[in-house]
């Protein structure tokens, strides 16, 4: 027998055409032409980084060819070759495992603990708003880059620094957007209605605010990979993301910006590109999770 408590805050979200929600955003977000772009960039990504490792093993440490120093582009090596001979395209393939596995990890930490605490300061309210929120602020005090190079460059570079760093500066965003989120929704009426009805706080929580806090969450999830590659791309530059002699995009990109006016275009081309299409995958995704996922558009 359904309960009152069950149908209240569930009926939120109707499905349209008899589908549920999640499949009636699928199909929107595979009716946009720049959702579909998005998709493929990021999965063709993804599958890079899963599969390169398996089919090819690679030992940076050994990587090293003088005789082929600086070679343009060939059927041998499609990419070129760089300062010490190795081989761009195996690097920026084996990078991109890197690079894409410190911009998923260093969002997914920063995601479950901001929205954590974004929840819990904005349900309880009251001292626990007033003491997250103040701390949140401080971040947010500071330019998020310079801050992601100011705590690396205090506690030591290296690829599990730069994502402790990355995910710190991500937090507040996460707490801000669920924060707003669970006040718009506590007062809302099948939140009452629960409460009323003798619903348990962590029981509200889990049950009738934390789903209808995802959306704007995911969005908000799939363009901060693009900001973290970006990050970690600039940490590795800087030379306080990954070390050499680790294919990482950002730091293939500090061995060879120095050639730019010596005609060896293809060392610092190749891996810009890499940075430049992940980021732009993971927007143009965002953008049709946007749509997609509009209240707006779900009648349609």
């Amino acid at each position: 027998m359904t309960t009152p408590a069950t149908l209240i805050g569930r009926v939120d979200v109707p499905r349209a055409h008899g589908q549920s929600p999640a499949r009636a955003a699928w199909r929107r977000l595979l009716r946009s032409p720049v959702a579909r772009a998005g998709l493929g960039i990021v999965s063709a990504f993804l599958l890079i980084a899963v599969m390169t490792p398996a089919v090819h093993v690679y030992d940076a440490r050994t990587d090293s060819n003088l005789t082929l120093r600086l070679k343009p582009p060939t059927w041998t090596h499609p990419f070129g070759t760089d300062t010490l001979g190795r081989n761009i395209l195996i690097r920026t393939l084996h990078g991109t495992r890197v690079s894409l596995g410190l911009g998923v990890s260093s969002v997914a930490i920063a995601a479950f603990v901001g929205s954590v605490l974004g929840l819990l300061a904005g349900y309880l309210g009251r001292s626990a708003d007033l003491v997250l929120m103040f701390c949140m602020d401080i971040l947010l005090a500071f330019p998020s880059t310079l801050l992601a190079i100011a705590i690396v460059a205090m506690i030591g570079p290296g690829l599990r620094n730069s994502l402790f760093a990355i995910s710190l500066v991500s937090i507040p965003i996460y707490a801000r957007l669920s924060r707003s989120a669970v006040l718009a929704l506590r007062e809302q009426e099948f939140v009452l209605a629960a409460r009323g009805l003798g619903g348990r706080d962590r029981q509200i929580l889990l049950r009738h605010i934390v789903p209808n806090t995802l959306p704007p969450l995911i969005i908000q999830t799939t363009l901060a990979i693009a900001f973290a590659i970006l990050e970690a791309a600039a940490l590795g530059f800087l030379g306080l993301g990954a070390q050499p002699p680790t294919p990482e995009w950002g730091a293939m990109l500090a061995d060879s910006y120095k050639y730019f006016t010596s005609g060896a275009w293809w060392v610092f081309f190749f891996p810009g590109v890499a940075i430049m299409l992940s980021v732009l995958g993971f927007n143009l995704l965002g953008d049709g999770l946007r749509d997609a996922l509009d209240p707006r558009l779900r009648a349609d």
